[in-house]
């Protein structure tokens, strides 16, 4: 679907106020005092296992491009909105061997940590995470996936750039997504910071509405854009590379 200016502007506002605090920054390097080394966008994930007699059964995870995982280094950033005080925490989360936390789904292009160590962190350290997750309900089913068509619809980045200062402000961008083959795209390349973020887009609902989704991840750019990890591929990796645990 090709929203109108004022709707697409209205759309990027509420993403915003709803998953602002789904999103962390990350960033992997050779150490600290290293060269600049890579930014990336991390989310927050909540997946639906299943239902036992006491609820449901989820799988916290925090998601990003393995991109931006792969250096020896790395740090979590903190915003004040992320955590229970706010200002709780003023430094990031440092990651010595960074890249041996994540569970890389190199057919996918996926890093995806558990979360149970992050909470550890923080409770550690007397505060706790005040976080929002792109939910399964949030996150596009296969049929969604598969009905992005060629033409360019409308589409909605949530990432945390890179500032000359250093500094990483939330950003939300609107863009255009298309399918190229296999593939579903961003057509633009975007800026420094913002592989891993969720794309979202939407489509008309069955009560006439607009339905969003969280199509997926952004993976860093190729042929002047961004390929998508969609997340039917996501479901189907994470259950593959977690099958014994579930």
């Amino acid at each position: 679907m090709l929203l109108d200016p004022e709707t697409e502007n209205a759309i990027a506002y509420e993403l915003c106020q709803l998953l602002g605090r789904a999103i962390l920054p990350v960033h992997g390097s050779g150490g600290p005092g290293a060269p600049a080394g890579t930014f990336g966008t991390a989310f927050f994930h909540s997946e639906l296992i299943g239902a036992t007699d006491d609820g449901e059964v989820v799988h916290e995870w925090l998601l990003t491009a393995a991109a931006t995982t792969r250096a020896p280094y790395g740090e979590i950033g903190l915003r004040p909105s992320v955590t229970e005080p706010a200002d709780a925490a003023a430094e990031p989360v440092e990651l010595p061997d960074f890249a041996d936390r994540w569970l890389h789904l190199p057919e996918v292009g996926l890093a995806a940590m558990p979360t149970g160590g992050l909470h550890g962190y923080a409770e550690d350290r007397g505060w706790s995470w005040r976080t929002q997750q792109v939910t399964d309900a949030i996150a596009a089913p296969a049929d969604a996936v598969a009905r992005v068509a060629a033409e360019p619809r409308s589409a909605f980045v949530l990432a945390l750039g890179v500032g000359d200062d250093g500094s990483r402000p939330l950003e939300a961008v609107i863009e255009r997504v298309a399918r190229d083959g296999d593939e579903v795209r961003v057509t633009t390349e975007l800026p420094a910071g913002y592989v891993g973020a969720p794309v979202f887009g939407v489509e008309a609902s069955p009560d006439g509405g607009m339905a969003l989704h969280c199509l997926g991840l952004l993976l860093p750019a190729a042929s002047g854009g961004h390929p998508v990890a969609t997340f039917d591929r996501i479901r189907s990796a994470l259950a593959a590379a977690t099958a014994g645990y579930r």
